[in-house]
């Protein structure tokens, strides 16, 4: 029955595995079982014990990844994608992943910051994909769930952004003009250049 479980994490492709996606992939198999198969396996080296209930095959596994199976329903945004798209120019270490709770979390030396979104912001898929077993913002999510959490953020270059999606999603953050008012502001201002 080991050797299934270890067999069967490794054919597939994904990196990182929670103890509750495990219980489901292996229902035949109880929970005190599969504790003490993965602990084996994570001892004898042939599984790697990230933190408690996230496993991977090895040191190499994908940090997108770990970051959405920290704290579930959540996805990669913020400076994390706008700092990828170049739509900032500065280079941040962490990563930025909107999450239903706000915390730091340091895991191998890596820093994943979790901001909050209220819950139907959080799980509505508008703006957001599926890659390689973790979700990720489209840049115009992740420039919507910018503005939404901050007043006033400096953008060094809003051209690769598509305005139309952008104005499209506005409502799934708010019912009110605020967050119309600032998106016009930022559009207004790159119309003009500035």
């Amino acid at each position: 029955m080991k050797g299934n479980v270890l067999k069967k994490l490794y054919k597939t492709n994904q990196t990182v595995f929670s103890f509750k996606e495990l219980l489901l992939t292996f229902s035949s198999i109880d929970e005190k079982t599969l504790r003490a198969t993965l602990h084996y396996y994570a001892k004898k080296g042939d599984l790697y014990h990230i933190r408690r209930g996230l496993y991977a095959k090895n040191e190499q596994y994908n940090r997108l990844e770990l970051a959405t199976k920290i704290f579930i329903p959540s996805y990669i945004s913020f400076e994390t994608v706008l700092a990828s798209e170049g739509i900032i120019f500065q280079y941040y270490s962490q990563i930025f992943v909107a999450s239903y709770q706000s915390r730091e979390i340091v895991c191998d030396n890596q820093s994943y910051i979790f901001r909050r979104l209220k819950e139907t912001i959080l799980t509505d898929p508008l703006g957001i994909e599926m890659k390689q077993h973790y979700s990720i913002a489209t840049k115009e999510r992740a420039f919507l769930d910018i503005v939404y959490l901050h007043k006033s953020y400096h953008f060094d270059n809003l051209a690769p952004l598509n305005w139309d999606l952008i104005y499209e999603m506005i409502p799934l953050y708010t019912r009110n003009s605020t967050m119309l008012k600032r998106v016009k502001k930022y559009h207004t201002a790159f119309k003009k250049g500035l």
